[in-house]
């Protein structure tokens, strides 16, 4: 069985919810058999394309993972920041043909809903690996 090389790109903006989040996608990825090579720490999840960016250019990475969570404020601030990372995120994955998953969540959450869905991470890991293994 192929060992994937993959890496993640976590936002330290809400790191207690973060952080937790990158300790299960690690622990994921070591159970799906999948190395992570690289682990990039951003102020913002607005700033996770550049470092997905990055990534993708490396040739030992075969795919990203990337981790944040936005939570609702009293304005559409939040919408703003997921729908354009989504996008750039998506467009990167098409740009450079290897998988890069959502792992982000939000918008409109609260902090509780927020913990609520920490494990998202592992949906993360499991999609980026899944689509190595169908793609490649």
């Amino acid at each position: 069985m192929t060992r994937y090389n993959i890496g993640i790109v976590v936002s330290e903006f809400n790191y207690d919810i973060t952080s937790m989040m990158l300790e299960r996608a690690k622990s994921h990825a070591e159970f799906l058999e999948a190395n992570v090579t690289k682990i990039v720490h951003v102020p913002g999840v607005y700033d996770i394309p550049l470092a997905v960016k990055t990534m993708l250019k490396d040739g030992s990475i075969d795919g990203v993972v990337t981790i944040g969570c936005v939570i609702e404020g009293e304005t559409g601030h939040d919408e703003i920041i997921i729908q354009n990372a989504a996008r750039k995120i998506t467009d990167l994955s098409l740009e450079f043909m290897k998988p890069v998953s959502l792992g982000i969540t939000g918008p409109g959450m609260t902090r509780l809903q927020a913990e609520d869905r920490i494990d998202n991470a592992k949906n993360a890991v499991e999609s980026v690996v899944k689509m190595l293994k169908r793609l490649y």
